[in-house]
Parts: structure tokens; C-alpha cells; sequence
């Protein structure tokens, strides 16, 4: 059974969306970021202030290497994964891709109050967002389905993942 790999930027919903996914397929969820906490025992912030940025795509790609192998799995990968092609190829031995894409707008929004998280600690939100989105647009577009969540509920999107995977027949007749 292909995994189901969510890519997008942050706070476009991929957890949240993932969570609800895996539980309606009865599937195991991992999100990538928490899963590297977990192996590394330092949050994603202490990873970056003490080891620095490369560590911890270095990280992802050992966790993207273990995944691909495993079946029935919900994957919400990490906004950047995608940046590293090795990743992402590994991703889709068993996986499909499917992003989930916000405007700048909504993910301002959703992740003023996370001021944690590394890339956007500093600086204009809304200018850091604009040019990261800009700078993995071409990554992003790799998927096979693109949902906006502006203006979808999680479960609707989970309804719109699980008609395209039928459609597509990545389930076959027994889903």
C-alpha cells in the first residue's frame, strides 16, 4: 500500500490534515519534524542554534532513507524536505506526493504565534514567507495533487486526498 507524503510549507495544514488522514485510513501517521526530535532528543530550534542548518537536513534525509521503505504510512514532512532531490526520491519509491499549499496570508496567519520555528524567527513574516515559498515553489510542484487549504476544513481536505488516491487507483478495488 503506497504512503501517503505530505509536502507544503508550514502552516498549511500538513499535520493537522495528516493526523485525521492516517486515522480514516487506518494508517500510521509520522511527522517528520517531531520524529527528529524524538531520535535527536533537541527540538528542531535546538538543532538549528546548535548543530546548524545542515545537521539537521542531514537528519531528514537519514529519516526520509527510513521511511521509504514502510508501508501504510501518513507522512507530514517537514516544509523544507523537499529541497534535498535524494529525499525526495526516496519518498516517492512508495509514496505519492501531495501538496498542500496556503497563500501568504493564511500561513502569516497560522504561524504568527510560532515564532519558534527557525526560518522565520527573524525578519518580516510576511516578506520571509513570500521568498521561501518563492524558493521551493519548483519542489513543491513535484506532487501529484496540489490542495489549497485557504478555505478547507482539514476533513475536506482529507476527503479530497482519499477521491484522488481512489480515482488514481492507488488502492485498487478493495479500499
Amino acid at each position: 500500500m503506497k504512503n501517503i507524503v505530505l509536502i507544503g510549507f508550514m502552516g498549511t495544514g500538513k499535520s493537522t490534515v495528516g493526523k485525521r488522514l492516517a486515522r480514516r485510513l487506518n494508517y500510521a501517521f509520522i511527522d517528520t519534524d517531531q520524529a527528529i526530535e524524538e531520535i535527536t532528543g533537541l527540538t528542531v530550534s535546538q538543532i538549528f542554534a546548535k548543530h546548524g542548518f545542515k545537521r539537521f537536513r542531514g537528519e531528514e534525509a537519514l529519516l526520509a532513507s527510513k521511511l521509504a521503505d514502510k508501508e501504510r504510512l501518513v507522512i507530514a514532512t517537514g516544509g523544507g524536505l523537499v529541497l534535498n532531490s535524494g529525499n525526495v526520491e526516496k519518498m516517492q519509491r512508495n509514496g505519492v506526493l501531495i501538496c498542500l499549499e496556503a497563500s501568504p496570508e493564511a500561513i502569516c496567519r497560522r504561524v504568527k504565534n510560532k515564532r519558534t520555528r527557525p526560518l522565520l524567527a527573524k525578519g518580516n513574516l510576511m516578506v520571509t514567507v513570500q521568498r521561501l515559498l518563492k524558493e521551493r515553489q519548483s519542489a513543491y510542484e513535484m506532487a501529484e495533487l496540489t490542495v489549497n487549504t485557504d478555505k478547507l476544513s482539514p476533513e475536506e481536505i482529507v476527503d479530497r486526498i482519499i477521491q484522488f488516491m481512489l480515482e488514481r487507483g492507488y488502492w485498487g478495488e478493495n479500499c
